[in-house]
Order: structure tokens, then sequence, then C-alpha cells
């Protein structure tokens, strides 16, 4: 899955109208509608957004007649195949009426503008994860889970031993609880927060 590396904008003219796209990477909702209410400028006619985070997706026409502003900002987010993603098109109104399919174009066509040539990275859903090992133990499992991507996001140690919190990639759970049973010899098992 592939999102924004880091946040962009692309401004253009549409029939004396201003277009300003602002497109972001986002982690959740809350985040989205932060970027939302930071980027969107009172003074202007319309703040027209979509964001896509997965199967959940919102969209905003913010006054322009239905359909025709957030969902081609979607459908362009959707087409350039990325995800958790938020674009924010700010419209200032030149005075000349697009119509339904200038708007559509116009707002649609600047976001895809933006995303298009926007740096990207792919996203890697993670989980979080804690785990108890033996002193001996210690060295050889933090370089085995370095190498399987894994990230040591804390290291505790008490009378009983060492404990890591880690943030692993979803889709190698298993194989990675499975490596350390083998590591340890089942003395260390993976507790999933």
């Amino acid at each position: 899955m592939l999102t924004l590396a880091e946040p962009v904008t692309l401004e253009q003219e549409v029939r004396k109208s201003r277009f300003l796209a602002a497109c972001a990477p986002i982690a959740d909702e809350q985040e989205a509608r932060a970027f939302v209410d930071r980027v969107s400028d009172a003074s202007a006619t319309h703040n027209c957004w979509a964001y896509r985070l997965g199967q959940i997706y919102r969209f905003s026409d913010d006054g322009e007649p239905g359909g025709t502003a957030g969902r081609p900002i979607l459908a362009a987010i959707d087409g350039q195949g990325l995800d958790q993603v938020v674009v924010v098109v700010t419209r200032w109104f030149g005075g000349i009426l697009l119509g339904s399919g200038g708007l559509m174009r116009a707002y649609g066509g600047t976001a895809a503008m933006a995303l298009h040539d926007a740096p990207r990275i792919e996203h890697i859903e993670t989980v979080s994860a804690s785990l108890a090992v033996s002193f001996s133990d210690l060295q050889r499992i933090k370089a085995r889970l370095a190498q399987q991507g894994v990230t040591i996001t804390a290291e505790h140690f008490d009378a009983s031993g060492p404990r890591l919190d880690l943030t692993l990639p979803a889709t190698a759970t298993q194989t990675i609880a499975d490596l350390v049973r083998d590591l340890t010899r089942g003395q260390s098992m993976l507790a999933l927060d």
C-alpha cells in the first residue's frame, strides 16, 4: 500500500478561478480532520476535501453542487492507488461559472496533478507487542528481530529480566512469534498489545 512521503501542494488557474490542492499522509480520521481545518482558507469560496483510510473514506463538496468536488478528489486519490491520504482543494471564484463537468475536472484534475508527482512510500501496517526474554537470549533476539523489520521501541529491566516493547509488521506477526519461540526454546512468547 502506498501513501505520501510528505505533504505537497499544487496551484493552478482554471478559467480565472484559482485552485490550490494541499495533500498529506494521515494516520487516522482525527489527523485528517485536523489537516482539513488547518489548510482551509476562510477567505476562499470553497474548501472541498476527501480522504481515504483503508475502507474508510469521507469527502465534502463544501457548497459546490453535489458530486462535483469531493467525489472527484476521492477518485483522484483512488486513481493514484494511494491510501492514508487527505486532499483539500481550495477554490477562489474567478467570475466564470464552470458548470458541473468543469467543476469535476477542475477539482479532480487539481488533486490528481498534485498527487501524481508527490513522493510516495510504502505504508506497512504495524502492531505493538511486548516480549520478556532472559539475559542470555537478549542479544541474539535483538539481532534477529532487527532482521525481520521489528523496531524495539523500549527496553525495560527488572529482577525477572529484560522486557522489550516492539513494533512489528502486521503481516509477519506469526512468523516473528514462531522465531521468538524457536530462538528461546519455548521460554519466551510474543505478547500482542
